[in-house]
């Protein structure tokens, strides 16, 4: 480190890779001091002029606000005000176009100023060591500071690292040709600018400050060296003339012989640079309490009248100080924002200053001419020999050309500081920067849909996990929590489980616990089964009552069914079965001497009203002559029971079946007391008296039919009442 410092204090300076050397042309504008223009017909003043978040607007439409005003507020990280340029009232707050290369609309305060260029109470500080390192943070944050030569990063940002810091570098090369506003601000406010330099001095102090200033620039030189006289901390190191060694990565290289790291900043080395307009606006920020609301501009150009460099209010549009400075536009005149090698050209005039812009050149098509058409690469390597950054730019314009964005990165795309070197020696007029910018916003797009995706799942995975805690705590809610049980109840417990642990030795008891848990399982089974199963009991002894039934019945029809071959299908047939089963019955009689006639118990007056009972009527008297034939022989009469059509289903058909067998047992003996009655004048019984024999013979065989009447009536009831 000590043998570093005696090589940087005795001027030594270490090249940095490729570089060219393009014409100066400084001399157009660094002859003549820095003029005041008079104040525009509005400001333009841009809420964004820097990198970071915009701030928080403070003025509304139609307001009255002071020079010096603040519009904005700090809003978030790396987010610094802008102030009022000039006493005015707010005309309109509206989208204008950007100073940027497709001059995109960004959020502006037209500010229409009233001529008397009245101030907002300022508060200066003149001895600046009293102030603590946050309280002079603070003044450096509100007074809006960011980077005035290059991309404007916050200066507060930049002052208040917390790494340690060796060399504070004051970049002052100026490299780009045109541009001249640094020398002339170092010629004429060289005190200020190191007073600016002794307030970084304080925040971070460094081992060591160190001025870069190229060696174009004589008067510069000498008034930086005078101003910094007085501290030995402070050294003005004088560095070759060569584009471009103002950028900060060669400028660090030049001074210090150290290279910032890929991807890294200077600080990570122990570094920090800052340029002259900054440390200039920190000065009068801290010693005159104005903000950052005017910078000096150099305007220049072949179509400028009077070039030079101004003090420009920041929001002043372009066109307003090119007519000022004698502007003469050719046919298809372009005006460029910046320099000849890193500017861009804008798309119009009407554009405002903002604080990063340090040069508006108007050159002629002699000066500057139009690129030609882009043709093939012919591998010279003359852009890999003057990139400044070792890269590979060929290469790295194949990749972007296919958009192949990995391997961009991997061959270090972002080193490229854009200088414009690779395409200033290309014979074949390939535009290389412009496809590395383009692909530079393709890559921060993808990266930033990379983290808008990330965070998207992160959100919706939390959001995920809220709900299903949500639901689980709602089903926990709802579940059915046990009664607390009471001391004596916990008692008991532990009383039972006690004497189960004691018992546990014998082996019957385990069964006998098995068998207590087996009863306590069926009986709230039963309980279950009882409360759920309806009980079918009745209807299961209906169900066995009909079966039996319906087992009578197939027995009686097989016993009818050998007595009769058919049944009859109409009445002509019964009749006739039912004539010819009385004749058989009287012929049975007449030849059995002896016995009494057999009356027929089916009157003719009675047929039957359907087939169905006609069956039934013949298949009885069938039955009554078959059994007075086996009478006659000497058995003992059969007792035939009417068959019946179908089962009984219930007991009321029985009830009714038992009913009309009892009828029927008491017309029968009816007839057979009319039968034994010596005067019969009853002329409903003429049709049976008309087969009842008048001899003794008849009487018998009356009295044996009656006789079966009474048991089958008998027999019959007693059937009625069982099924009853």
């Amino acid at each position: 480190m000590d043998k570093l410092l005696e090589q940087i204090k005795k001027g030594v300076v270490w090249p940095f890779p490729g570089g060219i050397h393009p014409p100066q042309q400084k001399s157009l504008s660094n002859s003549a001091s820095i003029t005041r223009l008079p104040l525009p017909d509005k400001l333009v003043v841009a809420l964004k002029q820097h990198i970071g978040a915009n701030g928080k607007l403070l003025v509304e439409k139609g307001q009255r606000v002071l020079k010096g005003q603040a519009l904005t507020s700090p809003a978030a990280n790396w987010s610094v005000p802008v102030h009022a340029p000039s006493s005015g009232i707010v005309t309109d707050i509206a989208p204008m176009p950007s100073a940027h290369p497709s001059a995109l609309p960004e959020l502006s305060v037209v500010i229409e100023p009233d001529g008397k260029d009245e101030w907002v109470a300022l508060n200066p500080i003149n001895n600046p060591t009293t102030l603590t390192h946050d309280e002079l943070i603070n003044i450096i944050h509100q007074a809006g500071i960011s980077g005035m030569g290059g991309a404007g990063f916050p200066t507060y940002v930049k002052a208040d690292t917390k790494q340690p810091i060796e060399f504070l570098i004051v970049n002052a090369v100026e490299c780009e040709p045109y541009i001249t506003a640094d020398d002339t601000l170092m010629r004429e406010h060289a005190i200020e600018v190191i007073q600016g330099l002794e307030l970084m001095q304080q925040l971070l102090n460094p081992t060591l400050c160190i001025v870069g200033i190229e060696d174009n620039k004589p008067e510069a030189i000498v008034a930086m060296t005078k101003a910094a006289e007085h501290n030995e901390k402070i050294i003005v190191q004088t560095v070759p003339t060569i584009y471009p060694s103002g950028g900060e990565k060669q400028l660090i290289k030049l001074l210090t012989n150290r290279e910032v790291p890929s991807a890294g900043i200077p600080a990570d080395i122990g570094v920090l640079v800052q340029n002259t307009g900054t440390l200039f606006a920190v000065q009068q920020a801290v010693y005159e309490g104005k903000p950052l609301i005017e910078r000096v501009v150099t305007v220049t150009g072949n179509t400028i009248h009077k070039p030079g460099n101004v003090w420009a209010l920041l929001g002043t549009e372009i066109k307003h100080l090119l007519d000022c400075q004698g502007f003469s536009p050719v046919p298809q005149q372009r005006v460029v924002m910046g320099g000849p090698m890193m500017g861009f050209t804008l798309p119009t005039v009407r554009i405002g200053i903002v604080k990063t812009t340090n040069c508006i050149l108007a050159p002629d098509h002699k000066e500057l001419a139009e690129p030609g058409p882009e043709k093939a690469c012919i591998r010279c390597s003359a852009c890999a020999d003057a990139c400044p950054a070792s890269l590979l730019p060929q290469q790295l314009q194949w990749f972007a050309k296919s958009k192949e964005y990995d391997k961009l990165q991997e061959h270090n795309l972002f080193d490229c500081i854009e200088c414009g070197a690779c395409a200033y020696v290309c014979p074949s007029e390939i535009p290389l920067v412009q496809y590395y910018r383009v692909a530079k916003v393709e890559i921060k797009e993808q990266q930033a849909d990379k983290i808008k995706a990330d965070r998207a799942k992160e959100r919706f995975d939390a959001r995920k996990e809220r709900l299903d805690r949500e639901q689980e705590e709602r089903q926990n809610r709802h579940k059915r929590k046990p009664a607390a049980k009471s001391a004596d109840e916990k008692q008991k417990v532990a009383d039972a489980l006690a004497r189960v642990k004691n018992k546990s030795d014998n082996g019957d008891e385990k069964s006998a616990v098995a068998a207590a848990i087996a009863r306590a399982k069926a009986k709230k089974l039963g309980d279950q089964s009882a409360e759920l199963e309806p009980d079918n009991s009745e209807v299961a002894k209906e169900r066995a009552l009909r079966k039996e039934q319906a087992r009578k019945y197939r027995d009686q029809k097989s016993q009818t069914d050998e007595s009769a071959d058919t049944a009859p299908v109409d009445d002509k047939k019964s009749a006739v079965a039912a004539a010819i089963a009385r004749a058989k019955a009287k012929k049975a009689a007449q030849a059995n001497e002896g016995t009494e006639p057999v009356v027929n118990e089916a009157p003719q007056s009675e047929a039957p009203v359907d087939d169905k009972k006609a069956a039934v009527a013949a298949a009885i008297a069938r039955a009554k002559a078959k059994k007075a034939a086996q009478a006659n022989e000497g058995t003992e009469p059969v007792v035939s029971e009417a068959p019946q059509t179908e089962a009984p289903v219930d007991d009321k058909k029985a009830a009714v079946a038992a009913a009309i067998a009892r009828a029927k047992a008491k017309k029968a003996a009816k007839a057979l007391q009319d039968a034994e009655a010596p005067d019969n004048t009853d002329n409903s019984s003429s049709s049976i008296d008309a087969d009842v024999p008048k001899s003794s013979d008849d009487k018998k065989k009356a009295a044996v039919a009656a006789a079966i009447a009474r048991a089958k009536a008998k027999k019959l009831q007693k059937e009625g009442n069982d099924q009853s």
